[in-house]
């Protein structure tokens, strides 16, 4: 589907850059997407920005232009789906102490960031015997598509990727000349942070994904793809495949993780209140309020409003 015949730009973005003062680029850019009916998250950092919105294409475009006069984002890119509804249900502009959160002080993505592969050169990359593949995302994305050979790290969290290659560093690199690193994330702000991060660590030859995986599922024909499943996002598209176009996963509206057709198909699932990954992680109580959550979703529904849970 192109922009031209879908009501809905989804803009996904992120960029390293030097913000003083955060507060006087948060107010200007909370009142912009407001007036402009954008949905979405931005979050903030004296690190940079980062974030998912969605609204009408010339409504996207201005924020995207605002974003790219801020200081350091005039190179400041996207990636651009479309979709038939809007994703999200509110606006949000945040700030934070990170933009992705790992936990590491002393790192600097902006200086100290491994090197960027495009797409088009990242299969020959990662099909070398002397690179091994690294996935930074979360495990539950893991589970539903990675490249064929990637490394799970198996962390519910990007902040748990640190300890975790330090636990493996040994096991990851073996004796005598390091290997290659290559790793990638979703729309690249992960891997790009990890890079940072194992250059902190003394290693040399660290390289991310140019845009993540997005960007290689829009640009890399499939017949040529090494991409295998569905990639997850953060909006109501849930998963997406090669052309970006959507995957087959709902959503668990009880724990956020990704459900599959099997997944539904579960007795252990209920329709916004457990599926099998959470069944056992939730109380009956618990359950009992996502039980009246999904009642007041589908009355707002039937009403003709959004019930924002």
């Amino acid at each position: 589907m192109t922009s031209a015949s879908s009501p809905i730009r989804v803009a996904a973005l992120y960029r390293f850059a030097r913000f003083d003062d955060v507060e006087a680029i948060r107010a200007p850019l909370a009142a912009l997407c407001a007036s402009l009916g954008i949905k979405g998250t931005l979050l903030i950092a004296r690190e940079g920005i980062n974030g998912t919105i969605a609204g009408a294409p010339d409504a996207i475009d201005a924020v995207l232009a605002h974003l790219r006069t801020l200081p350091g984002c005039a190179g400041l890119d996207a990636k651009i789906a479309t979709a038939d509804t809007q994703p999200f249900l509110r606006m949000k502009v945040r700030i934070k102490r990170e933009i992705v959160t790992m936990g590491e002080p002393d790192i600097d993505p902006l200086t100290d960031a491994g090197t960027y592969v495009d797409p088009a050169d990242w299969n020959a990359l990662i099909a070398r015997p002397d690179t091994i593949v690294i996935d930074t995302r979360n495990d539950y994305e893991v589970a539903i598509g990675s490249f064929a050979g990637a490394i799970d790290p198996g962390t519910p969290s990007f902040r748990d990727f640190p300890a975790w290659f330090r636990e493996q560093r040994d096991a990851l690199l073996g004796a005598g000349t390091p290997p290659k690193v290559a790793m990638f994330c979703t729309g690249g702000i992960r891997c790009e942070k990890a890079t940072a991060f194992l250059k902190a660590e003394g290693l040399d030859e660290v390289y991310h994904l140019d845009g993540g995986i997005l960007r290689y599922l829009e640009t890399v024909p499939p017949e040529e793809s090494l991409w295998q499943g569905e990639c997850f996002v953060f909006d109501a598209r849930v998963a997406v495949g090669h052309g970006l176009a959507a995957g087959t996963h709902g959503l668990c509206h009880a724990c956020r993780r990704p459900v599959s057709e099997a997944d539904r198909a579960s007795p252990l699932y209920r329709d916004g209140i457990s599926c099998p990954a959470c069944h056992a992680e939730r109380s009956d109580a618990q359950r009992a309020g996502y039980a009246e959550r999904m009642r007041q979703t589908k009355i707002a529904e039937a009403r003709g409003t959004t019930h924002l849970g």
